[in-house]
């Protein structure tokens, strides 16, 4: 993603080897910008953001727990309690998506 490459010059770490083109930079999934001189023109992106997210859909739910587990030994656990709608999964796991 573009806002992955916005990285301050000073802090590049290279990533590439000397004169490696911009495709080839990009082809290794690493940012290319040779407007600063004397810093990685081919550099390694910042980490992508994730978010944890307890899915809406409750079929969706992906069972964390186990037949009558109690709301707080699930949240323990990490995953998500929702005590409705019947038959589906209560204690489930979180979702992770990108920002």
């Amino acid at each position: 993603a573009k806002c992955q490459c916005k990285v301050v010059p000073r802090e590049r770490t290279n990533c590439g080897y000397p004169g490696i083109s911009a495709a080839e930079c990009k082809k290794i999934g690493c940012c290319f910008n040779a407007s600063v001189p004397s810093v990685p023109w081919c550099y390694s992106p910042k980490p992508k953001k994730v978010k944890k997210m307890c899915p809406n859909d409750p079929y969706t739910r992906i069972n964390c727990g186990h037949p009558g587990i109690k709301p707080r030994e699930c949240t323990r656990k990490g995953c998500c309690f929702r005590a409705h709608p019947a038959g589906v999964p209560w204690c489930f796991y979180h979702r992770v998506t990108e920002e």
